[in-house]
C-alpha cells in the first residue's frame, strides 16, 4: 500500500478501524505526511500486530 493510497481513503478507513478495535483513538490514527511508519509503530504496539497484519487489515477494510 503506498502513501498516496493510504491518505485519499485515510478518513474512512480510520473509521472502519476505530469500530473494529475499539481501543484506538484519534491520536493513535493520526496520519501526518512523512509520519506513516510512525503511525505504524504505534498501531503496533496498541494491537499486538506486526506491520504486514496492519497492512492487511487496511488493505481489506
Amino acid at each position: 500500500m503506498n502513501t498516496t493510497e493510504l491518505k485519499g481513503n485515510w478518513d474512512k478507513q480510520k473509521g472502519k478501524l476505530k469500530q473494529q478495535f475499539a481501543s484506538l483513538t484519534d491520536d493513535d490514527l493520526l496520519f501526518a505526511e512523512g509520519k506513516k511508519d510512525e503511525m505504524f509503530g504505534r498501531l503496533q504496539i496498541k494491537l499486538g500486530k506486526t506491520k504486514d497484519e496492519l497492512h492487511k487489515i487496511i488493505e481489506g477494510l
